[in-house]
């Protein structure tokens, strides 16, 4: 087996040419170059640092990570269906894999880790950078989290268990599309175990949430609109006397079965969940937003547009946008998602232009939200191809921004 580890991208890209059997003709003229171009290039005469010519040599070469011709310790998919890799996925799965009997000499008290996760979640929800900065807290997170309960007994052990609930709700939100599918389902079945110990209809309605957040996201709609509707209706007796947040996640079920039902094409079914949030979000104080489905007023109305977009309404997504402030969504992974919707919607009406206007700011929100989300990943790929004219180089320069940029 070659050892590609002391050689340059000239060498490997010499090396994945002949391993494929081609010429230098043949792969130069896939990628709009010359054959001495390329004999240059892989002699080490000439630095290839253009990203787009890179793309286009593994594209041609039908390489589908740009780092297997580079070297870079960091992946860098090529294509819309290729996924980026959480940062610091090998620090959280070891703490997951952890030892059983591993205790912590001093293990923090409940309200002082319900502090640290409710921490977590506000930066998840305030930086441009979300994964990034939040995974390199989750190795923590989990193996504090994961060792408390056992030192405590009664009342205390079940409110210890609610946190490790949502220290892995959090890390489900971090790892989807950016890990490995057993590692998600390992984490998102500990966060319903661990809403279950806790005992707290609260708990389980959130569990309830994040669980049918995977279901959906693997293709299994009809499971999740049945696990979102079945939380939502248990804990609908307890509204009028429990708290706000209560509240606040059955409004979050009953946007994510009026999602899961636009993506199915249910109108009818989508819009009437989607009024029951509405109802719902009326109710809560002016400015409330659950502390991480960040369910309120704002947060309903931008999933109207998600759900005219999902049903390929677009015009309807336009109009119902008008009535979005986006300073009302305390969220900045929430923002670029609606963002991107918009440019979704004006894909949907055929204006590129459009398009990769609302995409660019969805980018400038929050880069990571659209770099790690599939359907805005394929948004800008189709961008990239399909522009034309005086939009095609800012199509392009989005495209390598989004780490998406194909030939």
């Amino acid at each position: 087996m070659t050892d590609l580890a002391g050689m340059t991208t000239g060498e490997r890209v010499r090396f994945y040419r002949e391993r494929r059997g081609m010429t230098r003709p043949v792969l130069a003229g896939l990628v709009g170059r010359g054959p001495d171009w390329l004999k240059k290039v892989e002699s080490g005469e000439r630095q290839l640092r253009d990203h787009t010519l890179l793309v286009r040599l593994a594209t041609a070469l039908k390489i589908s990570d740009l780092t297997t011709l580079t070297g870079d310790p960091v992946p860098s998919p090529v294509g819309p269906s290729a996924r980026l890799v959480l940062p610091g996925v090998a620090d959280l799965r070891d703490a997951l894999r952890g030892p059983l009997f591993a205790v912590p000499d001093e293990p923090p008290s409940v309200d002082v880790l319900r502090g640290r996760v409710a921490e977590a979640w506000r930066l998840w929800h305030s930086s441009r950078f979300q994964r990034s900065e939040v995974s390199s807290l989750l190795p923590g997170l989990v193996r504090d989290a994961s060792a408390l309960p056992r030192r405590l007994d009664g009342p205390e052990r079940r409110k210890a268990y609610a946190v490790l609930a949502d220290v892995y709700h959090l890390a489900q939100q971090a790892a989807a599309f950016a890990v490995e599918p057993e590692l998600y389902w390992l984490i998102a079945d500990r966060g319903r175990n661990a809403a279950q110990d806790a005992d707290s209809p609260l708990c389980l309605a959130g569990a309830s949430w994040t669980w049918a957040n995977g279901l959906r996201e693997s293709g299994y709609a009809e499971e999740a609109i049945r696990v979102v509707t079945e939380a939502a209706e248990a804990i609908k007796p307890h509204l009028e006397t429990g708290p706000d947040d209560l509240r606040g996640v059955y409004g979050a079920l009953h946007l994510h079965a009026a999602i899961t039902h636009a993506r199915e094409g249910a109108e009818g079914d989508a819009w009437r969940h989607w009024d029951e949030a509405d109802h719902t979000a009326n109710r809560l104080p002016a400015g409330y937003a659950h502390s991480w489905t960040v369910f309120g007023r704002g947060n309903a109305d931008i999933h109207a547009v998600s759900v005219a977009t999902d049903l390929r309404t677009p015009g309807t997504a336009m109009s119902r946008a008008e009535t979005v402030d986006l300073e009302t969504v305390p969220s900045v992974e929430r923002r670029s998602r609606v963002l991107i919707e918009l440019g979704r919607a004006q894909k949907q009406r055929k204006d590129h232009a459009g398009a990769l206007h609302w995409m660019r700011r969805a980018v400038e929100a929050s880069p990571e939200t659209v770099r790690f989300t599939p359907v805005a990943r394929g948004l800008v790929y189709d961008l990239a191809k399909e522009a034309r004219g005086p939009l095609k180089s800012d199509a392009m320069a989005l495209a390598e921004e989004v780490q998406v940029l194909a030939s």
